[in-house]
Formats: structure tokens, sequence, C-alpha cells
């Protein structure tokens, strides 16, 4: 009989993320992104007890590119989604992907067992590894 593997988040995330500060302007975001090669970065924390953004490019587009807003003179707290929802590491990623389309969202931090970011990961990246488990799990 087949056992089925679970995938968990951690295995599907990446997890080098970029961070910025709250106070940049878009402008320096977007060439972090650029110069990164993402589409979302992660807003620093004011402190211990404040909670962390995501700014992505569709935060851009909708905030700034779509009302011809000068991106120099607009900051990142601003247009920053806060508080970002977060998952466990260790979710299975069936759970992970529920909470995303439930909430109509397409990526979420990833956080270890203290809230410290550890990843993001994205609808897509969750969807394709399932499906190839999937497969995987078929042949046998």
């Amino acid at each position: 009989m087949n056992e089925k593997k679970h995938v968990h988040v951690g295995d599907v995330m990446t997890a080098s993320i970029k961070m910025i500060k709250r106070t940049a302007t878009v402008d320096q975001a977007i060439e972090a992104m650029r110069e990164a090669g993402v589409s979302s970065l992660v807003v620093e924390r004011r402190d211990d007890t404040d909670e962390f953004g995501l700014v992505a490019i569709t935060d851009i587009a909708r905030e700034v590119t779509s009302r011809d807003r000068p991106a120099d003179r607009v900051n990142v707290y601003e247009v920053m989604t806060k508080p970002v929802l977060t998952l466990a590491v260790d979710m299975r990623t069936e759970y992970a992907v529920r909470l995303l389309v439930r909430f109509k969202l397409s990526r979420a931090l990833v956080v270890d067992h203290s809230r410290t970011p550890v990843g993001i990961v994205t609808l897509r990246d969750m969807v394709l590894r399932h499906h190839s488990e999937t497969q995987r799990t078929r042949a046998r």
C-alpha cells in the first residue's frame, strides 16, 4: 500500500527573503525587487511588538502606478499589506493552500516557532509541488 508523503510549507518555500524598511520609498522597493529578481519584499517591523508587512508588485501597481503617484515620493508603509498572513514552516501544504485560497492571496510569509521569518511561499509553488507529488505517488 502506498503511504502518502506529506509536504510541508518549509519544503516548498523560498528560503531567502528580502527585507525593506517601512520608510523606504516605493522607488527604492522597486529597485530592490529588480536587483533580487523577486516580486515582493518583507517589510521590517518597527519593534518586537509590531507585525511584519509585505509589499508586492500588485500593491505598487494598485496604489502607485495606476494612480500615477510618483514612486520616489510614496513610502512603502503607505502601500504595503500589514499584517501579512503568516504560515508555520511545518504546516502541511494542503492546509496552506486552503488558507491562501480562502483569503484570495497568492503568497504568505513563512515563520518558525518563534515567529521569525524564514521564507516566502506562493500558491503557485505549493500547487505545482502538490501535483508533482500526486503524480509520483500514482506512478508507484
